[in-house]
């Protein structure tokens, strides 16, 4: 399987503009710029769309693992936060919240590491990974 996503830019790096768009459509030249990535403007951003690439593809994974362990989650949901300094990905932070019926704290917790560590993105960003989790009733 391949999946492919492309940009455009036109101009110069600072007052410079540009799109992105997926295979899918779902992004279909989405703007991005100086603005969006090291400011307040409108538009995304590529740390943005590595964020929700983690948060997706770790989540979808825990379900997996979850499963695997025997449970079936009613809901999870993650953040991720990602950490851009001096021109570099340092880390990505991972925020879970689940409800998983019947699954202790500690299983849950077990769970999450172990999607924190195998899921494709994880495997792929060159950073710093954590994560912290909440187990809802």
């Amino acid at each position: 399987m391949k999946r492919n996503a492309n940009a455009v830019w036109n101009g110069s790096g600072k007052e410079g503009k540009g799109t992105v768009s997926s295979q899918s459509g779902t992004l279909k030249d989405t703007q991005y710029s100086y603005k969006s990535r090291f400011e307040d403007g409108t538009g995304t951003n590529p740390e943005e769309l590595v964020a929700a690439a983690h948060a997706g593809c770790f989540t979808m994974k825990l379900s997996f693992v979850l499963g695997e362990a025997g449970f079936t989650p009613d809901k999870l949901e993650t953040t991720s936060t990602i950490n851009f300094e001096n021109g570099v990905l340092t880390e990505s932070h991972l925020t879970v919240k689940g409800k998983v019926p019947g699954i202790s704290k500690e299983k849950f917790d077990e769970c999450v590491k172990d999607a924190e560590k195998n899921c494709p993105i994880s495997k792929a960003l060159n950073m710093k990974i954590t994560s912290e989790a909440t187990l809802e009733q």
